[in-house]
C-alpha cells in the first residue's frame, strides 16, 4: 500500500493499526499456484486466523490444513456463510488436520466429517481408532530442518525407519492411511531441505507399495520462505527444485497439497504505530510506540523474526532503539534502526508483518491488540 493510504487509515481508525490488503494475499496466492502447478495449496490457517482472510484464500481457490478444533470451526462457520453457489464444491475431506497431536474431544467432534488426520506414532493411532474411526490418515515424516527459521522436527515425525510399520499398524487395526507428509521447518532458506524430504517420502512410498499398500496423498507441508531481505533466495528457484523432485519421483496420479501460510498472507499487512515517547540513553536516541511485542510484534519473539520500522518522516538518519508499550525490559523492538530525528505523536509503520504477528498477540500489562483493518476484500 502506499504511504498516503496508509496515513489515511492510522487517521481514519486511529493506531496502533494493522491493515491487511487482499489484493496481496490474491497474488501470493496466484503466484503460488504458477509456479507449484501440481500442488494444491491448503493455507495454514494458525498463520493468520482472520475470517476476512479465510473467505479470501476460499474464493481464490485454497483448501485449509488447521491445526486445532476452533481453527476447524472457524473455516466451517466462514466457508457454511458463504451462498450456496459458492461452497457447492467444497470438499471437507479435502480439509486436512495437521496437528499430529489432538485431545480426544477434538476427534469426537471432528470424526463426523470424515478427516483428514495427520498423525506420526502408535499411541496417537489408537487414541484415533477410538475417537474418530471413520478418518483418513497421513503420516507425518521427520525431515531435516537444518537452515529453518522455526524448526519443527524435534516435536513431531517419525523416522524414515518406523515409517512403513506405522502404515501397516494402521491398516492392521481397520484404519486408511491415504498420503505422507512432512515440514521442513518454517521459512525454511535451505533449500536442499525439501530435496531431501522429498527423496525420504518418495522412498516411504516405495517400501509401502512393496508391502501392499499404495499412498496415493503427498503433503510437502509449509517452510515456503517470505523474501524479507536480499538474503532469501527467489521462491521461483525452489519451485523449480520441487517441480523437478515431484517429476522425477512420483507418479502422476499422486496429488499433492502443500500448507503454505506465512507465503502467502506476511506481505499482505502493514503495522502503524505512534511514538509516544522519547529519550537519549547511553547517548543513543530511544523511541516508545504504542504497540510491542506482546502485541502486533509478538513474532519477535514467537517467530524469531525481526522487522524493520520505519517514519513516514523524511530526514538524515541515525541509528536507534525502538521499545514497546509496555513495562517488560524485554519488550524492545529493534535496537539498530536507521530513523530520522522524531517526535512524539509522529506516526512509524512496520511492512511484511501478516504472519504469526497480530495473530499471536495478547492484552499483556492490559494493553488491547492493535486493531486490524482489511482492505480490498471482495
Amino acid at each position: 500500500m502506499t504511504k498516503k493510504r496508509l496515513l489515511a487509515a492510522a487517521k481514519r481508525h486511529g493506531t496502533p493499526i494493522v491493515v491487511i490488503d487482499h489484493e496481496v494475499i490474491r497474488r501470493n496466492y496466484a503466484s503460488f499456484r504458477r509456479h507449484l502447478p501440481k500442488v494444491q495449496a491448503y493455507y495454514a490457517v494458525k498463520a493468520n486466523p482472520a475470517p476476512e482472510i479465510v473467505r479470501t484464500l476460499y474464493k481464490a481457490g485454497a483448501s485449509f490444513d488447521v491445526a486445532s478444533l476452533p481453527e476447524f470451526l472457524l473455516v466451517h462457520e466462514n466457508i457454511e456463510r458463504l451462498p450456496a453457489k459458492a461452497r457447492q464444491d467444497f470438499i471437507w475431506d479435502k480439509i486436512i488436520y495437521a496437528n499430529p497431536i489432538k485431545p480426544k474431544e477434538t476427534l469426537e467432534a471432528l470424526d463426523q466429517y470424515k478427516p483428514l488426520l495427520t498423525y506420526d506414532n502408535r499411541e496417537e493411532l489408537a487414541k484415533i481408532k477410538r475417537y474418530a474411526p471413520r478418518a483418513g490418515l497421513v503420516l507425518r515424516l521427520r525431515v531435516p530442518n537444518t537452515g529453518s527459521m522455526v524448526e519443527l522436527s524435534s516435536k513431531f515425525g517419525c523416522d524414515t525407519g518406523e515409517a512403513v510399520d506405522l502404515i501397516l499398524e494402521a491398516f492392521r487395526i481397520g484404519l486408511v492411511v491415504e498420503g505422507l507428509s512432512f515440514h521442513v521447518g518454517s521459512q525454511c532458506t535451505n533449500f536442499e531441505n525439501f530435496v531431501q524430504a522429498l527423496n525420504m517420502a518418495a522412498a516411504v512410498m516405495q517400501e509401502a507399495r512393496s508391502r501392499g499398500h499404495e499412498i496415493k496423498i503427498l503433503d510437502i507441508g509449509g517452510g515456503f520462505p517470505v523474501h524479507y531481505d536480499e538474503h532469501v533466495k527467489p521462491f521461483g528457484l525452489l519451485a523449480s527444485k520441487i517441480n523437478a523432485e515431484i517429476d522425477r519421483l512420483f507418479s502422476k496420479d499422486i496429488e499433492i497439497l502443500a500448507e503454505p501460510g506465512r507465503f502467502l498472507v506476511a506481505t499482505a499487512a502493514t503495522s502503524i504505530a505512534r511514538i509516544i515517547g522519547k529519550a537519549v540513553r547511553d547517548g543513543k536516541p530511544c523511541y516508545y510506540i504504542n504497540d510491542s511485542v506482546y502485541h502486533t510484534f509478538s513474532g519477535i519473539i514467537f517467530d524469531h523474526c525481526q522487522y524493520h520500522v520505519k517514519a513516514f518522516r523524511k530526514g538524515e538518519t541515525e541509528i536507534c532503539t525502538v521499545f514497546g508499550q509496555t513495562c517488560d525490559g524485554m519488550d524492545t523492538i529493534s535496537q539498530s534502526e536507521e530513523l530520522p530525528k522524531l517526535e512524539i505523536d509522529d506516526l512509524v509503520y512496520s511492512e511484511d508483518i501478516g504472519a504469526y504477528s497480530n495473530a499471536s498477540a495478547t492484552w499483556f500489562n492490559g494493553f488491547a491488540p492493535a486493531q486490524v483493518v482489511h482492505v480490498n476484500e471482495r
